[in-house]
C-alpha cells in the first residue's frame, strides 16, 4: 500500500515580496485524488517532531534557538523566511512526514513525503528556505534504531545538497550523492561524497547519461540498505531558477531510472519533493505529480 505524508501545516505563508510556491503542497494531494492516482486512505498525518528527533542531525543550540524563535537576524537573513512558531512548526511536521515515509518505504518499498528535501539545512546552520534537513534526520533515525546500516542519499535537485553534504561530512555511514548547476546556489558548495557539477542549458539527452555513467557505480560501491530521493523539479526548462533545459518527459524518465535502479537493487526509497520554481504553478504540479505515477506504475501498487 502506497502511503503519502501530508500535512495541511506544509501549506504555510511567506514574507511578502516573495513568492514562494507553497501551494503546490496543497495542490499536488488534490491532483493525484482527481486523477484517480491514489486514494484519501493512501496520505498519513504526520506529527511534531521534537527537540531530540531534530537533534539528531542538527546542533542543538541551533535547534533550540528555532524553537524558542531566538535566532539571530544573520540567520534569519540566510533562510530567507522571517521566523515564526508555525514555520518551525511546519519544518517539525515535514521532519515526521520523512521519518513516518522511510519506515513505511521499508514495508512497501517505495513512500512519500508531498514537502521535504530541505537540503540546504546543514547542521548548525538554516538556508535558502530550509531551517531542518528532513532527509538527514530520517537518516540518522533509521541509523539509530539500527533499521539499517548504509544509506544513500541521491539527490538531483538543480541546487546542490550543500547542507545534507556538510551534516554527513564526517558519517561514513551516509553516502551523499548530487547533480546540480554548477553555476547555481548555493555559490559555495559543499563537499558530498560524489558531487557532478553540470553545465547550465542541459538537455535530456546529456543529462541521463550523467546519470548512467555515475549512479549505477555508486549502488555498487556503497551497496545501500535504504536511500532517500531528493526529487527537485527546478530541472525543468520552465524553471524560472534552474537554468537547465528538460521537458517534463527528461524528469520522468530521471524519476524512472532512480526508481528502477532501486528495484534492481531491492533497496526500499523514501521521496521528498525538493523545490520547482516554474512560473506555471501547473507546469511544477504535473511534474511533481509524474514522481508519483512513475514509481505507482513501477512498484505495482
Amino acid at each position: 500500500m502506497l502511503k503519502i505524508a501530508f500535512h495541511p501545516e506544509y501549506i504555510h505563508p511567506v514574507r511578502e515580496g516573495h513568492r514562494f510556491p507553497m501551494e503546490k503542497y496543497e495542490l499536488i494531494p488534490l491532483q493525484l485524488l482527481h486523477e484517480g492516482v491514489v486514494s484519501k486512505s493512501d496520505f498519513f498525518e504526520p506529527k511534531l517532531a521534537s527537540f531530540e528527533v531534530a537533534c539528531l542531525a542538527h546542533d542543538p543550540s541551533y535547534v533550540q534557538s528555532l524553537f524558542d524563535l531566538t535566532l539571530d537576524a544573520k540567520m534569519i537573513r540566510r533562510i530567507g523566511f522571517p521566523l515564526t512558531k508555525s514555520l518551525v512548526d511546519r519544518e517539525r511536521y515535514l521532519l515526521d512526514g520523512t521519518i513516518q515515509s522511510a519506515l513505511y518505504a521499508q514495508q512497501n518499498g517505495v513512500s512519500f513525503n508531498v514537502a521535504g528535501g530541505t537540503h540546504h539545512a546543514g547542521y548548525d546552520f538554516g538556508e535558502g528556505f530550509c531551517l531542518l534537513n528532513d532527509q538527514a534526520v530520517a537518516a540518522r533515525y533509521l541509523l539509530k534504531h539500527k533499521s539499517v546500516q548504509r544509506i544513500l542519499i541521491i539527490d538531483l535537485d538543480v541546487h546542490q545538497g550543500n547542507g545534507t553534504a556538510h551534516i554527513f561530512q564526517d558519517d561514513n555511514r551516509v553516502f551523499t550523492f548530487s547533480v546540480h548547476g554548477e553555476k547555481n546556489f548555493p555559490f559555495i558548495k559543499e563537499r558530498s561524497d560524489v558531487d557532478i557539477p553540470i553545465a547550465d542549458g542541459i538537455m535530456d539527452d546529456a543529462y541521463l547519461q550523467v546519470l548512467d555513467t555515475y549512479l549505477p557505480a555508486v549502488f555498487e560501491k556503497v551497496r545501500p540498505d535504504f536511500v532517500f530521493y531528493q526529487a527537485g523539479v527546478d530541472i525543468l526548462e520552465t524553471d524560472k531558477l534552474g537554468k537547465l533545459k528538460l521537458s517534463h518527459e527528461g524528469c520522468r524518465s530521471r524519476d524512472e531510472f532512480v526508481f528502477k535502479l532501486c528495484l534492481k537493487k531491492q533497496v526500499p526509497v523514501q521521496v521528498s519533493m525538493g523545490g520547482g520554481y516554474s512560473p506555471r504553478i501547473k507546469d511544477i504540479v504535473n511534474a511533481h505529480c509524474q514522481t508519483f505515477k512513475t514509481a505507482l506504475d513501477l512498484y505495482n501498487f
